[in-house]
């Protein structure tokens, strides 16, 4: 099985043996690892001055950025994040250059969600004030977005090579949801779910997205069955075991490895982290081994090949794996 065939087998519940697959939403080390600058830290002022040639070598080197990092650190997907060109139409074209030079080797995702976020700290009184008053535009503004992410969806579908989408609106703090459970599900579940429906419907696969606590939204974050979760924040309070518990036999589980002690825990720590993702998220299927949010500037390198060096010992299912319960959904 290719990576990419090894992640949908795990998004939908299919019975896998070997190693169980491997992802980062984002790995933004590529200038300490390859010496290349990261796609997303290329500017658009410098796209706008370039000529066609250097902007076809801008993007290939970007795809190219990309999939080493994929083969190198044996990732199963890819997260494609842009290059700093703008347009859907360079979105195309960047997936067009990955599938070029790797085929169907990895799943290719982009963001693509549609509903309500926290805000930035210095819009949020405004934004708070906008629903409270204004609750019927802020739902139509709402079905607007959805309509749209899912009108680009249909163009992306016509135009091939993309896989699925992550949906990244985070949603929550540490200490729990932003929204209240009322106004979660007056502007956001109904939403979601109709997003998720309706790239479903596109034929694309749905990693939804969000750091913090997520506890106390989890059933709603399913309604509109995404396939997998991501990131099951342990700073955040989420027990990977508990959440396999409840739902894992109805959505692929993502992430749990804590970044936090990635940067400020002991390297038993950050061990201990990893062993206890794999040893909760594995059993039955339905798992992606991954951090807890992505591989971020300012992490020590050594701290993600000490995890992985843990992933490729310990994260092997055997033939003996029961995994029944997950492939019948």
């Amino acid at each position: 099985m290719t990576p990419r065939q090894r992640f949908i087998a795990a998004l939908e519940g299919r019975p896998l043996t070997g190693r169980v697959p491997h992802f980062e939403l984002v790995f933004f080390l590529t200038m300490e690892a390859f010496g290349r600058l990261h796609p997303t830290h290329r500017s658009f002022g410098q796209w706008q001055q370039m000529t066609e040639s250097e902007r076809r070598l801008h993007r290939h080197d970007a795809a190219a950025t990309y999939v080493l990092t994929a083969r190198h650190y044996e990732h199963s997907a890819i997260f494609l994040h842009g290059f700093g060109a703008p347009g859907e139409d360079e979105e195309l074209r960047l997936i067009d250059e990955v599938r070029r030079l790797s085929g169907d080797e990895f799943f290719l995702m982009m963001h693509g969600d549609a509903t309500y976020a926290i805000p930035s700290g210095g819009d949020m009184t405004e934004f708070c004030g906008a629903l409270a008053d204004h609750p019927k535009q802020a739902k139509e503004k709402a079905r607007r977005q959805v309509d749209e992410a899912l009108a680009r969806g249909e163009r992306f579908r016509r135009h091939g090579g993309l896989d699925g989408w992550a949906l990244c609106s985070d949603y929550c703090f540490n200490t729990g949801p932003f929204f209240s459970p009322a106004w979660f599900d007056e502007f956001v579940t109904p939403y979601l779910a109709d997003l998720c429906r309706g790239y479903r419907g596109q034929g694309f696969y749905t990693i939804k997205h969000t750091d913090g606590n997520i506890m106390p939204i989890l059933d709603r974050l399913l309604l509109g069955e995404p396939h997998a979760l991501h990131s099951l924040d342990p700073q955040g309070g989420v027990d990977i075991a508990e959440v396999k518990r409840r739902v894992g036999d109805r959505v692929c589980l993502i992430g749990n490895v804590n970044c936090g002690l990635l940067d400020t825990g002991t390297d038993e720590q950050c061990v201990a982290s990893a062993r206890y993702a794999l040893k909760h998220g594995m059993p039955g299927g339905r798992y992606v081994f991954s951090t807890s949010n992505c591989v971020y500037t300012g992490m020590r390198l050594e701290r993600y090949h000490l995890i992985l060096d843990v992933w490729r010992k310990e994260g092997e299912y055997s033939g003996e794996l029961p995994m029944e319960k997950a492939g019948s959904h």
